[in-house]
């Protein structure tokens, strides 16, 4: 056991016990603002169009060619039960790495926009609300207020499981 000097041992616990500074991405859907934490962020690429894969269900918009990679891209807007997102001047798929029990998936997001990378404190981030979100709670990482508004901070392994992507597009198939 190392016996440190009792002025270090106080500045090591001063340093675990202050908040560390986390960056989020803020994103556009509708007239709502959503972040992501940005570690799991890629790339942010200009729409540009996607194959469409028949008999899929209305969140899966497509795939796209990344340098050789297919990857899914998914409609953030239809994945929280809202309308499809329409396609305009500043729309954009943001590629994530989406953390797997296999490893990192590669999924794309549609969204209305991208705004600015947010630096934020530990104890500037609420925890989720129980009610008041229009989204189911579990997508909800905590809340951040931005300019009196409040920004939804989205749970990326929740929002995107590729588990239960895949059960709803299971779900979709059998439908069909």
């Amino acid at each position: 056991m190392t016996t440190l000097p009792a002025s270090a041992e106080g500045r090591l616990a001063a340093q675990q016990e202050q908040p560390r500074t986390q960056q989020f991405l803020t994103l556009t859907l509708g007239a709502e603002l959503f972040a992501l934490p940005i570690e799991n962020i890629r790339e942010i690429i200009e729409f540009g169009g996607l194959t469409e894969i028949p008999l899929m269900p209305a969140f899966l918009r497509g795939v796209i060619n990344l340098r050789g990679a297919v990857v899914p891209v998914i409609d953030l807007s239809v994945r929280f039960g809202r309308e499809r997102t329409a396609i305009g001047k500043r729309t954009c798929i943001v590629i994530l790495e989406v953390p797997q029990a296999e490893g990192l998936q590669l999924l794309g997001i549609i969204v209305d926009a991208v705004n600015e990378v947010l630096a934020v404190e530990g104890h500037q981030l609420e925890s989720r609300p129980a009610f008041g979100a229009r989204i189911r709670a579990d997508f909800i990482a905590g809340i951040l207020k931005q300019n009196e508004q409040f920004v939804i901070v989205l749970d990326i392994r929740q929002t995107l499981s590729v588990d239960e992507l895949t059960e709803l597009v299971g779900m979709a198939a059998q439908v069909s």
